[in-house]
């Protein structure tokens, strides 16, 4: 369905004929006859400000279309058509979107190369919406992951897309575009944040999906206080708000569908918001394999590492935890870098197995440290990394996305 657009549609059946939608509906784009409440195509901007009001539901239903259906057709039904069928699994939909792929770019510059997705992953879409007409998707859920009262805010975020279609794997990134203007008078910039569920949903066979976003709030030289638009935007979201999501994106940060690869996984701070959906994927499957999923994460404290109640109850057998800090109270500070040193034996056993799969995730920065780790560990353990390296990358097994 090359092409296809989403279109706004109101379920006959089940409708009241209440004229709540048509009253709340700021842009005049709902009508109705003696028969139906209908939806305008050419005048309906997707902004949700009818959804919630509606007190049946028959208010929110979303098709992709070939082409709209119009105003006379949808005075006639009975009953909504049935559902046109979705667009056949590709590893690209449309054309890769400029913005997010110059945001990706840079993400995965530090990965030395051109990123390839795992031999076995499974195909993603992307760009089922755009920054022109996003998919609607409603706040079910927004937690801090952090302690209270530590410098770290990071959010939780879960988006309910309703019955858009939005299918993502985990390792996409959706695009985000905060309300306002800049400085200069011009709409904000897309900002990508990764998917941090598992491809069926937060929960199993739900059209939702979750971020990890921390607060940016930093101080300046002058005394004032930088405050990052975006991410202040969502983690200020009330449970029921509604936002405009764009892509999915991302092609090769992908977990692969294999039960016996090893999947290691470095990250900081947001960085395991990936990690996350990959963990999740492995505890929603039957695992039959030798592959285990192996996890570094740095943070400065247990109380400002995302997830950190939720990780004590990972099933060892699902996830190996390497938890690593850098600001315990009498401790010597300690990176991931610094504990991959300290577990050499076990990093070069897994290393050259030729199931292994390397995904770093973090800070800008991270992935120097971590390369210089593993470089000293395969000089002590015989092989040599930056060649290992080159060859996973080609082979698909070397993934680097940074911020």
């Amino acid at each position: 369905m090359d092409g296809a657009l989403k279109q706004h549609l109101i379920d006959p059946e089940i409708c009241i004929r209440c004229n709540t939608c048509e009253a709340t509906c700021p842009i005049n784009a709902i009508t109705h006859d003696e028969n139906n409440y209908v939806v305008d195509a050419g005048t309906c901007n997707a902004c949700g400000d009818c959804i919630s009001p509606c007190p049946t539901g028959a208010i929110d239903n979303w098709f992709l279309v070939p082409a709209p259906f119009s105003l006379d057709e949808q005075f006639s039904w009975q009953e909504l058509p049935p559902r046109p069928p979705e667009p056949a699994l590709t590893e690209t939909s449309q054309e890769p979107d400029a913005e997010a792929a110059a945001l990706l770019d840079e993400a995965h510059r530090g990965a030395g190369g051109k990123a390839r997705a795992p031999s076995t992953a499974a195909k993603p879409r992307i760009n089922l919406s755009s920054r022109a007409a996003p998919a609607t998707a409603r706040v079910t859920g927004n937690i801090r992951v952090t302690k209270s009262g530590t410098s770290s805010d990071v959010h939780h975020i879960i988006l309910d897309l309703g019955t858009t279609p939005f299918t993502v794997l985990e390792g996409q990134s959706i695009g985000v575009v905060a309300p306002g203007v800049d400085a200069n008078g011009r709409p904000h910039a897309m900002r990508l944040y990764s998917i941090a569920s598992a491809r069926d949903g937060e929960k199993p066979g739900a059209n939702n999906l979750a971020l990890t976003v921390k607060r940016v709030a930093e101080p300046r030289a002058d005394g004032s206080v930088f405050r990052g638009v975006a991410s202040n935007w969502l983690c200020d979201l009330k449970v029921g708000d509604a936002l405009g999501v764009i892509g999915p994106f991302g092609t090769t940060f992908l977990l692969p569908e294999e039960p016996d690869a090893d999947v290691l996984m470095i990250c900081t701070g947001t960085g395991s918001a990936p990690f996350r959906g990959f963990t999740e994927r492995r505890r929603r499957v039957v695992q039959t394999g030798s592959g285990k999923l192996h996890l570094y994460f740095g943070a400065r404290t247990p109380e400002e590492l995302p997830y950190f109640g939720p990780l004590q109850k990972v099933p060892p057998a699902v996830l190996a935890q390497e938890l690593v800090f850098s600001r315990l109270p009498d401790r010597p500070k300690e990176y991931v870098q610094d504990r991959m040193r300290g577990r050499a034996a076990d990093l070069a056993a897994l290393l050259p197995k030729p199931r292994t799969h390397i995904y770093v995730c973090g800070l800008r920065g991270l992935e120097s440290g971590v390369d210089a780790a593993l470089k000293d560990i395969g000089a002590a353990h015989g092989f040599d990394w930056p060649s290992l390296r080159e060859a996973m990358r080609e082979q698909g097994r070397f993934h680097v996305e940074t911020y």
